[in-house]
């Protein structure tokens, strides 16, 4: 656990000692210096590794640095010192994006090869204990439903091709972690570590669910995989769902005490409400002043319903 002191403030309201202030900055100043050294030594990780496949530009080579990397990190996370923790964090990141593109690059995209990276950042997730891999693991099935990013000169893309096929199958996994985050095995740290893990990779499912909502609110859905004639779901059918299944869901997580949920279905709440807001409305100075007083209403309440609930 980290804490935020301000030593001197602390020591000039004579909370603490001269003695206790000199002890507590001499530890200061050695943390923010394994810091700072953490910081370049990554830096360095990432010079080298781009540099390497820079000079080598194939994909065998982001897939041997990348997982030489990730390795690495994961052997200094699961050494357990606190000094290394962040350089640990930045090789699996690096790592970890770098390999995952060698694998897409080298199968052309193939739907299979994010099938693979899916199992090897679950893996190397359950391994290292890493909450970062665990949300990783579960971003890399959006592509295998059509989901991708973009990004052209000053405009950023979100492209979800099947909304419903990923709702029902992020929803689906979302509840399937969320029962095995109560039902692993009672074996003390580890079932604290892979609870978590579950956690947070149902949390990271309903981020992508709600996701799906978005876009199908938006342009709808043909159903032409699954069914023998298309189906189409007008955008009309996913507002109205998602308005519901985010009231229900507010609903369980306020009587669950669950503050993140809450929060999450809070913030699409409000993206949901100005989606459609502007949709039909379109933005003019009466539309956007009436949005920025409900903005500023909504925000009031999620305060107020946060200073209500206790972490969780």
């Amino acid at each position: 656990m980290k804490v935020t002191l301000d030593l001197e403030q602390l020591l000039a309201d004579e909370k603490i000692t001269q003695q206790e202030y000199n002890k507590l900055k001499v530890l200061a100043t050695q943390s923010t210096g394994s810091l700072a050294f953490s910081i370049l030594i990554g830096f360095g990780v990432i010079a080298v590794s781009g540099a390497a496949l820079a000079l080598v530009p194939a994909p065998i080579t982001a897939i041997i640095i990348g997982a030489a990397v990730l390795i690495g990190g994961i052997s200094l996370l699961r050494l357990g010192h606190e000094q290394w923790k962040l350089l640990a964090q930045i090789c699996i990141l690096v790592g970890a994006l770098m390999l995952a593109g060698g694998i897409v690059v080298a199968d052309d995209g193939n739907a299979r090869s994010f099938i693979a990276i899916a199992a090897i950042y679950s893996i190397a997730a359950v391994f290292a204990h890493s909450s970062l891999l665990t949300v990783l693991a579960v971003l890399s099935i959006g592509p295998i439903l059509g989901a991708s990013t973009g990004y052209g000169h000053a405009t950023y893309m979100l492209s979800v091709q099947e909304p419903l096929l990923s709702i029902i199958v992020f929803s689906f996994m979302g509840v399937v972690f969320y029962w095995l985050s109560t039902k692993l095995p009672l074996a003390k740290d580890l079932h604290l570590i892979y609870s978590h893990l579950a956690i947070i990779a149902s949390r990271t499912c309903l981020f992508m669910v709600n996701l799906g909502f978005w876009i199908g609110s938006l342009w709808g859905d043909k159903l032409n995989k699954l069914t023998a004639t298309p189906v189409i779901v007008s955008d009309v059918a996913f507002s109205v769902v998602w308005a519901i299944a985010l009231i229900a869901t507010g609903i369980w997580a306020w009587q669950n005490n669950r503050r993140w949920v809450v929060n999450v279905v809070a913030i699409f709440g409000g993206i949901h409400f100005y989606t459609q807001w502007f949709e039909h409305l379109s933005a003019s100075a009466g539309s956007v002043l009436m949005a920025g007083v409900l903005a500023l209403v909504f925000a009031l309440m999620i305060k107020h319903l946060n200073s209500m609930m206790t972490t969780k």
